[in-house]
């Protein structure tokens, strides 16, 4: 955690449940792969080091990095100009990027390490299948961060395979005596995690055994029966676009969840590529 963000965390005319965020000056690294995980048969793990990650800092389990991929045909890796905290415009073959969370980075080894749900065929996923030790990768950001502070006696974290990542950070980084509810969205039973978690942490895994991503369905019927913290808790979502919008909108409408204390994000969207956005009031 950078000193900006202990300012922020001890700052006595902080809101103690209020998030906050930081920012991060913007830079592009280039990393190699130094190992391969594999997590389930939807589920791939890199560890990524390389010295430019000397000043690397994440200070929240939902950064997201920008990773950028080598041309498939041609190999050639190709990576944007910065300017100040933007990205500059040029001309010629536009670089190939998506956005991922960083799961995990350890200082003293300067390795960065990324988890990669395998979904249908796109120039990530192809990568990821392929990928092996000694292959390069572009790093950018994190820009910012938002911090959820762990201000809060229970927690409730609902995704799909693309929040998994985050919330096997979350579940590392809270307090060991949080109550937290976990709703996750997987496949089938072998995409099923093991996670270092809290004590009082309840589980509800989901399987769509073979249907598509993006449905809402699975994640209502749960909410049903969901143990939720007794205390007062924070929410957090992240799934495609419109099925976090619809939960977000549930929980507060059906379930009294506070609308302070939720944050929702489509970390996918049906249709397109590269789709990251916070979802707030409508």
């Amino acid at each position: 955690m950078q000193q900006n963000d202990l300012n922020l965390q001890n700052d006595p005319n902080r809101e103690p449940r209020k998030a906050y965020r930081v920012r991060h000056p913007l830079k592009l690294r280039t990393a190699s792969v130094q190992h391969i995980e594999e997590l389930g048969p939807n589920m791939r793990r890199f560890v990524l080091t390389g010295s430019d990650f000397a000043d690397f800092t994440s200070a929240s389990f939902d950064d997201h990095v920008k990773v950028f991929f080598p041309d498939a045909q041609s190999g050639q890796l190709i990576l944007p100009q910065v300017e100040g905290q933007g990205i500059a415009a040029s001309e010629g073959p536009k670089p190939i990027m998506r956005d991922y969370t960083p799961r995990y980075f350890d200082t003293s080894q300067l390795s960065l390490t990324i988890d990669f749900a395998l979904h249908e065929a796109g120039p990530a996923s192809d990568w990821a299948r392929q990928a092996k030790v000694g292959d390069i990768l572009g790093i950018g950001g994190p820009r910012g961060s938002m911090v959820i502070p762990m201000d809060f006696a229970g927690y409730v974290l609902i995704g799909d395979e693309t929040a998994m990542p985050a919330i096997g950070r979350r579940l590392e980084e809270l307090p060991r005596d949080a109550q937290v509810l976990v709703i996750a969205e997987v496949d089938c039973l072998q995409d099923q995690l093991s996670w270092d978690c809290p004590q009082d942490t309840e589980i509800l895994w989901l399987q769509r055994m073979g249907q598509p991503m993006g449905q809402a369905d699975l994640f209502l019927q749960a909410l049903k029966h969901a143990p939720f913290p007794i205390k007062d808790f924070h929410t957090w979502i992240a799934a495609e676009t419109s099925v976090a919008r619809q939960l977000r909108k549930t929980l507060i409408a059906e379930y009294g969840v506070n609308k302070n204390y939720i944050k929702a994000a489509g970390y996918w969207q049906q249709g397109k590529s590269d789709s990251h956005q916070v979802l707030e009031d409508e």
